[in-house]
């Protein structure tokens, strides 16, 4: 399955050796602020490189800030470059706190030498890179207004129509009126929480959830009501005490492939609780970033809600790029409208127009069905591998998910999930403890496992010996 093989990182160019060379004498006191640069024939023949090369680096870190020219002079250190190029912490780094943001901070800052069983998202190596360069190259053969000019409001129309019709083969009745495109579906929900939410709201969350709906209610200053999430949904008799003592704003949750239980939504629980939301007039926001996993569609809120009191978030970052991003919003017409103009007045336009574009045109490929059906395979395979290496480690899944990434795994007795964590990250293992995704931090005992980082001996062997040095401490 070559084409979907990330080709390999190039080395590094001659004009970033030179940039490199320059930012050492800096940060390494041999230049100080306003100090002269040699100049460009002198460093090209002391390097053995063409002026040109030296050129272009002198731009490059001129462009950075590092170095100014001054005409007829040369290039000069800057004020500021002395304090952009340290080569030596001066302090040892205090260890960051497993909290929320433990997780997303140790995988999106880690070396690239770094196993990441615990992030949330696909290695490079198994995203559709063939699929997203020809998209990629299909769009820059057109108008060059997709490249220069703000994205329509809602974004792109092409897209909007194609998640229109995914939604509508899902049985969710909606017209185009009623789908908001933004930059991912963390800045979907960001728009929601603007426009629904006041400081001190209530808001349902699962226990445990994703990490990320914790932080985001926190920085919109609303109060997460954790509710204990089962095997097939919400605690429905904890739900309803839930609401009936908090009177909360609305219900956050994942539904067709749960974060980080992979649990999914039983039609039972789904109705009962649609009927509580109903009585208690509040909002439900549907986060189902993961549906293009799932092997078949799950049934969901909005579905059966006909996104009456129910708003869909979705994305396309976990299947096709984290770095080009796009998500979108389904909801009633009016909430649509109101979105639009928040997000016109955020960020004056819609989403990246290169990426949305690209987006579309890997979606609409005969290409992409193909990478899904591989993709879920790939991931049966190491699901159950993953889940069998674990278990000899007495590391037990909670359920096999229908599909997606992830094991929600109980520790063997007496273990923390954090102090496995700490363990292992300074031996370049990042994991990924209960307690992030607990609002009562009551999953100390459990921990998500991304089956996708799983596939060498090193987590395991790192997970062996953690977890028995835990056992004798």
């Amino acid at each position: 399955m070559n084409e979907y093989v990330r080709p390999s990182e190039p080395p590094a160019s001659r004009t970033e050796l030179v940039m490199g060379d320059i930012r050492g004498r800096i940060g390494g006191g041999k230049l100080a602020p306003n100090d002269r640069l040699p100049s460009i024939r002198q460093l090209a023949a002391s390097l053995s490189v063409s002026p040109s090369t030296v050129v272009e680096a002198y731009d490059r870190l001129a462009a950075e800030g590092l170095i100014r020219a001054r005409p007829g002079s040369g290039f000069f250190v800057t004020e500021a470059g002395r304090t952009s190029a340290p080569l030596v912490r001066l302090e040892p780094p205090r260890a960051a706190e497993v909290d929320p943001f433990w997780v997303a901070r140790q995988a999106l800052d880690a070396d690239p030498g770094t196993s990441k069983p615990g992030c949330g998202w696909l290695p490079p190596d198994w995203m559709p890179t063939a699929l997203l360069h020809a998209g990629m190259r299909t769009v820059l053969r057109q108008a060059t207004s997709l490249t220069t000019d703000y994205g329509p409001s809602r974004g792109s129309a092409a897209l909007r129509r194609f998640v229109e019709t995914r939604l509508r083969q899902q049985s969710i009745a909606l017209a185009d009126d009623q789908i908001l495109l933004a930059g991912s579906a963390t800045q979907a929900l960001d728009l929601v929480c603007r426009l629904l939410l006041r400081p001190g709201d209530r808001v349902i969350v699962d226990d445990p959830c994703y990490f990320n709906f914790q932080t985001l209610l926190r920085a919109h200053q609303a109060i997460a009501v954790p509710v204990a999430y089962t095997q097939n949904g919400p605690d429905i008799s904890a739900f309803e005490a839930a609401v009936l003592r908090e009177a909360p704003r609305l219900y956050l949750t994942n539904s067709g492939l749960h974060n980080p239980t992979g649990a999914t939504l039983s039609p039972q629980v789904a109705h009962q609780l649609l009927g509580i939301v109903s009585r208690a007039d509040m909002l439900v926001v549907e986060d189902d970033i993961f549906a293009d996993f799932e092997p078949e569609p799950a049934i969901t809120l909005a579905t059966l809600d006909g996104l009456s009191r129910v708003i869909r978030i979705g994305s396309f970052s976990k299947t096709i790029s984290a770095s080009l991003r796009a998500g979108f919003i389904a909801a009633d017409a009016e909430r649509i409208r109101l979105l639009t103009d928040l997000q016109v007045a955020i960020q004056f336009g819609g989403p990246s127009q290169v990426a949305t574009e690209t987006i579309h045109s890997v979606l609409a490929s005969g290409g992409y069905r193909k990478y899904l059906d591989h993709l879920h395979r790939r991931l049966d395979t190491e699901r159950r591998a993953t889940a069998r290496r674990l278990g000899e480690l007495g590391v037990e899944p909670v359920l096999m998910p229908r599909g997606g990434p992830y094991l929600w795994c109980r520790m063997p007795q007496g273990v923390s999930s954090t102090a496995l964590a700490q363990a292992a990250l300074p031996q370049g293992v990042v994991l990924a403890p209960g307690n992030v995704f607990s609002p009562s931090l009551s999953s100390d005992n459990f921990m998500r496992f991304n089956v996708a980082h799983m596939g060498d001996a090193r987590p395991f062997r790192v997970l062996e010996r953690a977890l028995k040095t835990l056992a004798h401490g």
